[in-house]
């Protein structure tokens, strides 16, 4: 199902080009624009994260805010300040109060959709279990360790992460734009080879033979596929 988003923002304009932007990328938007019924509705619908401006017509966004973390229902909901109130103290106090990030006008619709997918996998990852094992390996995602038959095995940051991808999606194959969206994300300036590279750093660890693998394969003319066999 698409991830829902709600935008509380009275400026028209504005709200329908960040609902315009937000569809482009398969999210499902909900418009509200601050009313004193805000936070029942949002209640209602249970976004997955919120995109909340501070100057509201009936409420102060910060308090809204507020209310939101004390919501049984809402208080772990990511929120995303939106607001043309730019002064240190005011990023500070949004952030105090439980927002998750905060954005000043005017900004960037790319930005706004890169940081709005970082919070929701940011929220997929804390909902996922702390160990993934699958055949001979065992990932710790809290303590940041990989060990393979017993055996601990040293990955640099993005290494672990692409592992860890792997070790989630086996028997699937992904070619290297994928891969590139999956693991390094929406702020990645490197290039598909630069997959290849870090595949060959992988083998180099986990398999016995990294010139002939068993784990890490290669799809011709597409991609990579892990297999979880021993």
């Amino acid at each position: 199902m698409p991830k829902r988003i709600a935008i509380v923002e009275d400026e028209q304009e504005l709200a329908a080009l960040i609902e315009y932007n937000l569809s482009l990328q398969g999210f499902q938007a909900q418009i509200l624009n601050g009313s004193g019924s805000t936070l029942r509705t949002l209640e209602q619908s249970r976004p997955d994260l919120i995109l909340l401006d501070v100057m509201l017509p009936e409420m102060d966004g910060f308090e809204l805010c507020r209310q939101i973390r004390q919501s049984e229902i809402l208080g772990r909901t990511p929120v995303l300040f939106l607001t043309a109130r730019s002064e240190e103290v005011d990023r500070v106090l949004g952030l105090e109060i439980g927002g998750d990030d905060y954005m000043t006008k005017p900004f960037s619709p790319r930005e706004l959709i890169a940081r709005v997918k970082a919070h929701l996998r940011r929220e997929e990852r804390d909902a996922e279990p702390a160990v993934v094992e699958i055949g001979p390996f065992r990932l710790d995602r809290t303590a940041h360790r990989v060990f393979q038959s017993g055996r601990e095995l040293t990955f640099t940051s993005t290494e672990f992460n692409l592992l860890e991808f792997f070790l989630t999606h086996p028997g699937r194959a992904y070619s290297r734009e994928q891969l590139l969206d999956s693991v390094w994300g929406e702020q990645r300036f490197v290039t598909p080879r630069t997959v290849d590279v870090h595949i060959r750093r992988l083998r180099e660890q986990i398999e016995a033979h990294p010139e002939n693998p068993r784990h890490l394969t290669t799809v011709r003319g597409f991609g990579y596929r892990f297999e979880d066999g021993d």
